[in-house]
């Protein structure tokens, strides 16, 4: 009996389904148009990511130019786009459009939502490798992922973006890439325990430094799941890269602990693509995780009113590690509390409060941190 549109997506048991495939998949979801309503691809976001994809969620309200960015930068396997406001024919050629303008006229398209059956022919015909329909079973999605996937060569495209891109895919997965090498001027740790706002932190300091000028990169790390090797690259979806555009060259990736070994070749392809300066974001922190100091030139350790009492802040370990401290959510109850505890420790080392959803403070550390 055929399953009604209605019906929710089926779940699947959490089991590695990618583990034989060349590199874990990556694939990108986005919601184009005016569609507000992300309960269901944040499903199938969880589902992919418990089948052994890594899966980065762009949020929602993007444009197809925006969407075709995320995927070139994130060097995805495959776009996995939904809609629900009968935009398909409309924004789904002009997706694919955005992928060839920006290097990556080759990346495999896949198509979701309320889309009427007569419709497909033509979506396919523009380029669209599968669509899908409400009620998909999640076995046939995660065969398309599978099925999409392909072990990474040579691009056929000069853009230097999409290039760098593929670069640091290859030796993330420790291969040895030929290419220019150079440290950036600036590589910039931001590290801190989970909740501290690191992302949107991150984010507010891209847009900043993209209203400025110049070009910025950012390697956002999220932890791999141990069960499956699956993960969700979520940290993008802060970044509105319907305003920033270009400006930003942001990659995520998935890390086991502080595995960093393969940091430094990233580091240096970034360096040679021209970038001058790079912020790496750590997956939340406890206090043992200082690993990233090794790698960076400065590390930003980002604190929130109500972290702990002043005999966590004099334990050994990550407050140790800081050049500089961050004191975000300073409008929450508990923030001079804060501030006096952090007085206590730093020994001469800045503390700049913030309030990063509103970009308050952002202006002052951004330029304390490229002085």
């Amino acid at each position: 009996m055929a399953k009604a549109t209605l019906d929710p997506t089926s779940s699947i048991p959490k089991v590695d389904r990618c583990g034989d495939l060349h590199h874990r998949p990556r694939v990108l979801l986005g919601k184009t148009g005016l569609d507000g309503h992300d309960r269901g691809v944040k499903l199938i976001a969880r589902l992919l990511r418990d089948s052994g994809a890594h899966v980065i969620y762009s949020g929602l309200w993007q444009t197809p130019r925006s969407l075709a960015i995320s995927a070139r930068d994130e060097d995805v396997d495959v776009v996995a786009c939904s809609m629900m406001s009968n935009s398909h024919l409309v924004l789904v050629p002009r997706l694919i459009e955005e992928c060839a303008r920006l290097g990556r006229p080759d990346l495999v398209i896949n198509v979701g939502g309320i889309i009427p059956q007569e419709d497909v022919p033509k979506l396919l015909a523009a380029g669209v490798h599968r669509v899908f329909h409400t009620g998909t079973p999640m076995e046939e999605i995660v065969e398309s992922v599978r099925e999409a996937t392909r072990p990474y060569g040579d691009l056929s495209t000069s853009h230097p973006t999409a290039v760098l891109a593929r670069r640091i895919s290859r030796a993330w997965r420790g291969e040895k890439v030929e290419a220019p090498r150079r440290r950036p001027a600036r590589v910039i740790g931001i590290t801190g325990s989970p909740g501290a706002g690191k992302s949107t932190l991150v984010a507010a300091m891209a847009a900043e430094h993209a209203r400025r000028g110049g070009s910025l990169a950012v390697i956002a790390f999220d932890p791999m799941s141990p069960i499956t090797g699956g993960a969700l690259l979520g940290d993008r979806l802060r970044v509105d890269f319907n305003a920033v555009d270009e400006k930003v060259f942001y990659r995520s990736l998935a890390i086991v602990g502080e595995d960093y070994t393969r940091l430094p070749d990233l580091i240096e392809l970034i360096g040679g693509a021209g970038h001058e300066t790079l912020i790496v974001e750590t997956v939340g922190a406890g206090q043992n995780d200082v690993a990233i100091r090794g790698f960076v030139d400065r590390t930003a350790v980002v604190t929130v009113p109500g972290m702990g009492d002043a005999v966590q802040m004099d334990k050994a370990g990550i407050l140790e590690i800081a050049d500089l401290f961050v004191a975000n959510k300073a409008d929450h109850a508990g923030e001079s509390k804060l501030m006096r505890e952090l007085l206590d420790i730093a020994s001469g080392r800045r503390i700049f409060e913030t309030v990063a959803t509103e970009g308050r403070g952002v202006v002052e550390l951004l330029d304390f941190l490229l002085a």
